[in-house]
């Protein structure tokens, strides 16, 4: 065999190795990419009851504009359903911590309950706010069942501004942040329940 031969045997291999590297990569690429979406949407979604809903809530996003609320901004939202009946809605906010910009995603059911909290991105000084993005997340478990109505607009606040809530400890302006974007979503959902589920109040 000589040298001409042997070069275009290595080409064509080279050739057929890249093909078929291309071809595997093209074909699993779109499984890849669901099975991340899937990751991604339960990761965002276990904030969730298990069994409250059967949709995919990522892939039903409400029509929402980013709209300003009394202490935070409404960035969008999601609709769960379960047997085709509307369950939750959750609404993506974000406020401004101590240190940035806090981003929290509330689920609330249909009667205006809060069902979780989950910090989705925060800059809060680690130990002390920083402590937000831990999850489970003890503190945040505290808003779980809490509505517009209970604890009343002037619970709504931090123990020491009267209100009925303890701070994290050595966080009191993150802890103020948090506890107004909820009360400002519990406030939107209340206004719009009618648009956002379909469905009056209860």
């Amino acid at each position: 065999m000589n040298r001409a031969t042997s070069v275009v045997i290595l080409i064509v291999l080279a050739g057929l190795g890249m093909g078929t590297t291309y071809l595997v990569h093209h074909t699993s690429a779109p499984r890849i990419a669901a099975e991340q979406r899937l990751i991604d949407s339960r990761n965002l979604l276990d904030l969730l009851p298990p069994g409250s809903y059967d949709n995919q809530p990522l892939e039903q996003p409400l029509s929402l504009p980013s709209t300003r609320l009394a202490n935070s901004t409404l960035l969008g939202g999601y609709l769960a359903t379960k047997a085709g009946q509307p369950s939750a809605v959750l609404l993506r906010s974000q406020t401004l911590g101590y240190a940035g910009s806090i981003d929290v995603l509330i689920a609330i059911d249909v009667n205006g309950k809060l069902l979780g909290v989950k910090t989705l991105k925060q800059s809060e000084t680690p130990g002390l706010g920083g402590k937000l993005a831990d999850w489970p997340n003890t503190w945040l478990q505290v808003f779980t069942g809490k509505s517009l109505s209970e604890p009343g607009d002037n619970g709504w606040a931090l123990k020491k501004d009267q209100g009925q809530f303890d701070q994290i400890a050595g966080a009191t302006i993150t802890s103020r942040a948090v506890i107004n974007t909820l009360h400002d979503a519990l406030r939107y959902f209340d206004e719009h329940r009618q648009p956002l589920t379909g469905s009056n109040p209860p």
